[in-house]
């Protein structure tokens, strides 16, 4: 592998594991994801094979017979070190027959989303580039996450600290930390301690009034399908969540999620909601 202009070597020994025997195996281009698959934005087209011709900007991928794709379910990492080693793990597939299923529409610029598997090899572009940490698994501007299962292997990429996470997860009640990233992409973990529901928007407070931390804002529709899934103010308050998007500052930090944006974090000794459950989280 070349490696990427100012990489160390512990860059290229972290990210020398891209490939695992899980992004061979399970995940396919076709695999199957949670209700969401059904809906347009998440509909597989037809499967075609096509050739890897050359790698654009943020991980736009062009084929030979002209057309411009980005892989699904995947957000290009936006700092120079993992977004050049992103590049040059693409870069080592030119040449190669691919198999590629479509999904959704087009996007703005006119290039497809796709599920995207080397023909030879069976390896999934998503899958590896998210099981070497170098690309986030996100809905992007898209209302839900296609392919879920990739989650799973960031959680795997996380627990190793490879590539973006060779740092730790930055924290909700770490106000000065998420000021630092403004404007950037961003994953925060911490415990949801209120909720307000308003008309127009719904606020995810990770701190107290006055202090310094994050908020997340849901918008009314995004609030509508949380619900439909099951989260209400109630199952969400105290619950410890990991959330991620765009980071803003306007009177502390904050962060616009999308439906599949906010994930709920196992706690082995928590009492589940269940018929005075929902009482209980509130406390």
């Amino acid at each position: 592998m070349i490696e990427p202009e100012g990489g160390s070597a512990e860059w290229r020994h972290r990210t020398g594991r891209a490939t695992t025997a899980l992004v061979l195996v399970a995940l396919g281009a076709a695999m199957p994801a949670h209700a969401a698959s059904g809906t347009a934005e998440c509909r597989q087209g037809p499967a075609r094979t096509e050739t890897l011709d050359g790698i654009g900007l943020r991980g736009e991928i062009r084929l030979a017979s002209g057309a411009r794709v980005v892989l699904d379910s995947l957000l290009w990492p936006d700092t120079p070190e993992p977004a050049e080693a992103a590049r040059v793990w693409l870069e080592a597939r030119r040449g190669d027959s691919l198999f590629v299923v479509p999904r959704g529409q087009t996007d703005r610029w006119g290039r497809e989303r796709a599920d995207i598997q080397v023909a030879e090899t069976g390896i999934d572009l998503a899958g590896g580039l998210i099981a070497a940490g170098l690309a986030f698994a996100d809905a992007n501007e898209r209302d839900s996450l296609c392919r879920p299962a990739l989650r799973t292997v960031e959680d795997t990429a996380r627990e190793k600290r490879l590539g973006l996470w060779r740092d730790s997860v930055l924290q909700a009640t770490d106000g000065p930390a998420l000021r630092a990233r403004e404007g950037r992409f961003a994953v925060v973990e911490g415990r949801i301690r209120h909720v307000g529901e308003r008309s127009a928007r719904t606020y995810l407070d990770f701190v107290g009034r006055g202090e310094d931390g994050l908020t997340v804002m849901v918008s009314k529709r995004t609030w509508r399908m949380m619900r439909d899934r099951g989260l209400s103010a109630a199952s969400l308050e105290g619950r410890r969540v990991r959330v991620r998007g765009i980071l803003e500052v306007w009177r502390g930090p904050t962060l616009e999620a999308n439906a599949d944006a906010v994930e709920i974090l196992s706690e082995p000794d928590r009492r589940e909601a269940g018929p005075t459950g929902e009482r209980e989280l509130r406390r």
